[in-house]
């Protein structure tokens, strides 16, 4: 997994670095998404990894996949990745390249899971605390998962904060057995 870190980080940093000059995250944040969605489905793969392709086919076949949502800038990156051997590694360039994005908009995802459906004021309620403990602008991702039987789990990063009582019964349950 570190080789995996290793070599896509240089990939991330500079598609970062480019986005960012030209003031354009949200858009590359998208194209990367997209094109690791690309890379991903099987039967793209399997052509990528086809020795009788060239690179310029690999090149051709990605860019007419992706289309227009590849801007000039981007369809250069694209071509960088495929002649460096590298396009297999988009999956994990647009992961770093999102840590990267939300470090400079200082902004975190966080996944909530609670046991009910959350009405959109607990949602924000939830939102401005957690916006509160990590100094940070929260984007929300919520799930609904009746096995937490009530409460919630909140992600945010790193960071767990389990309020479930599925959470609170294991613990008497530890406790109990000790």
């Amino acid at each position: 997994m570190a080789e995996l870190a290793t070599i896509a980080r240089p990939y991330a940093e500079a598609a970062f670095e480019l986005a960012r000059d030209a003031q354009a995250l949200p858009a590359w944040s998208e194209m990367l998404r997209f094109a690791a969605t690309i890379i991903s489905d099987p039967r793209v793969a399997e052509a990528l990894d086809n020795p009788r392709l060239d690179s310029a086919a690999k090149e051709s076949l990605l860019l007419s996949i992706g289309g227009d949502r590849f801007s000039g800038e981007a369809r250069n990156f694209i071509r960088v990745l495929v002649e460096g051997e590298r396009v297999m590694f988009l999956p994990q360039i647009a992961t770093m390249f999102e840590a990267l994005k939300n470090d400079a908009e200082a902004t975190a995802k966080a996944t909530i899971e609670s046991a009910f459906e959350l009405s959109d004021t607990q949602v924000d309620e939830l939102r401005r605390a957690l916006e509160k403990r990590f100094g940070r602008k929260i984007e929300a991702t919520v799930t609904v998962n009746p096995e937490l039987i009530g409460g919630a789990r909140v992600t945010v990063g790193d960071a767990v904060l389990d309020g479930s009582v599925q959470a609170k019964l294991a613990a008497m349950h530890a406790q109990l057995r000790a």
